[in-house]
This record gives C-alpha cells, structure tokens and sequence, in this order.
C-alpha cells in the first residue's frame, strides 16, 4: 500500500472513532487522550532514548495531568506536573542511569510537557461549559484540515521552503493552504453560533491562531526529530508515520485555542 493510501485508509478508520469519544467526552475522552499519551511517550522516549528519560515517570504523569484537567480544571492539571518531578526525581535516584539528573529528569518532564499537557487542553476544551463540544470539534476538525490541505498543496504547488533546516519537507504555498483551510473550519463550524459563542471576527482569529499554533507544533517535532536525526517517530499509523506524527499539531493548537477562548471571555 502506497503512503498515500495508508493515510486515507487510516483516516478513515480512525477518524470516526475519535471523534464518535470525543463528542461522548468525560471518561470516553479521558481514555482515548490516555492511550494516545502512553503511546505517544513511547515513541518520544524511542526517539531521545540516548538521553535516558524515566519512561515510566512520564506514564504516570502524564496520565495524572490528564486525570487532573478531566477531574479540576487548570490547577489539578498543573499539580500532574509537580507529580511528574517528583516521581521522576524519586526513579532516577533507585535507578542506575548514566545520564546527569538535569538530562534524564528534564527530557522526561519534557515529554510530558508536550504531549501530556497538550492533550490534556483537548480535554479541557471539551469541558468547556455550554459550547465545549463546539469548542472542541472546530479545533479537531481546523487542526485536520490545515495538515491535509498544507500536505496537499505543499506536494503540488510547494517551492518556497518554510523552515529548510528543521523541515525540508514544508513549503510556505502548504502553511498558507492550511491557515485558509483553518480559518474556513472555524468561520463555518462557528457561523451559527456567533451570537451566542465565538462572533465572526473571533472566529476568524481562533482559526488563525490554529494554524499558526498547529505549524509551530509540527516544526517542534520536526526539530526534535532531526535534533536526534530521526526521520518518523514511528509506523503505527501507516503513512501518517506514529502517534506524534499525527498528532503532533494538535499539542500546540489545542492549548493556543483553550487561552484565546478564554481571554475572550468564555471559561
């Protein structure tokens, strides 16, 4: 099966199941975000293994950053960070490891810091009170289109090369067919709603602000992968590449999209 055709093939499987326990939310979300965390961590800690990160310190934490934003809110999620260190502090002190504590310690808060906080704010956008489920399905759906539209135009039209150290592969004619086809999503998505929830003009923002946030989360990953001259994070998902690799716009877009919400006054 070709790149091409894996990814269609996957997005077609998976797509509906995520968004069928993303719209049931609560405890349906927490997992599908917990499997999705434990799975991401091991391909982050398969791609920085020469830096020894406390895998299993970032299992937990991860988990119980995500726990605490389904259970608390903000300060609940940010206590799963305190237990990250301190879990990580504990095993690297029983643990024979050639790493100094600030490389293993720091690339295992890392990880969790990325990909357990950034999932952890789909969580929290889709508990947002009154329009989460809204909230939380524009992002999704902004984040998708502007990765396939920006992968599409950028094999067809590409010249311009947006960041040719980190990612050769990204072009600027892709990043602005993906903040278009972003701030489509979110204009139409929210239209409706604009009297009760984001108005136009918010919604024109919120869409910008995702793909901006989504291109930066995909360049972060880009430049962990050549810091550590990987070339995919792994095979899980066929042609998508690993987890990371689809989901990795996502960790930055939803937390931009869950602050611009709420400085515009919706918590």
């Amino acid at each position: 099966m070709t790149g091409l055709a894996s990814r269609v093939a996957v997005s077609v499987v998976a797509l509906p199941l995520v968004l069928a326990l993303v719209w049931l939310g609560g405890w349906w979300l927490f997992g599908l975000a917990a499997l999705a965390a434990v799975v991401g961590l091991h391909e982050y800690a398969v791609m920085v293994r020469t830096l020894r990160p406390l895998v299993l310190a970032a299992y937990v934490g991860a988990v119980a950053v995500l726990l605490g934003a389904l259970l608390g809110g903000i300060p609940w999620l940010l206590g799963g960070v305190v237990v990250t260190l301190l879990v990580a502090f504990v095993l690297h002190a029983v643990a024979s490891t050639r790493q100094p504590a600030t490389v293993a310690i720091g690339s295992t808060v890392l990880g969790v810091a990325w990909i357990g906080l950034g999932l952890a704010h789909v969580v929290l956008l889709r508990d947002l009170p009154d329009h989460g489920r809204l909230a939380v399905f524009t992002v999704l759906l902004a984040v998708f289109a502007a990765d396939t539209l920006a992968y599409f135009a950028g094999r067809l039209l590409g010249r311009h090369k947006l960041a040719p150290t980190m990612s050769p592969g990204k072009t600027w004619e892709g990043f602005v067919a993906g903040a278009l086809a972003a701030v489509a999503v979110a204009f139409f998505a929210l239209y409706e709603d604009r009297d009760g929830f984001l108005n136009i003009w918010q919604s024109l923002v919120l869409g910008g602000v995702v793909a901006l946030s989504a291109a930066v989360g995909d360049l972060f990953e880009s430049a962990l992968k050549r810091d550590m001259q990987v070339k995919d994070t792994g095979r899980l998902l066929g042609g998508h590449g690993g987890v990371l690799d689809r989901i990795d716009s996502l960790l930055f877009a939803a937390p931009a999209a869950f602050y611009l919400i709420l400085a515009l006054g919706f918590a």
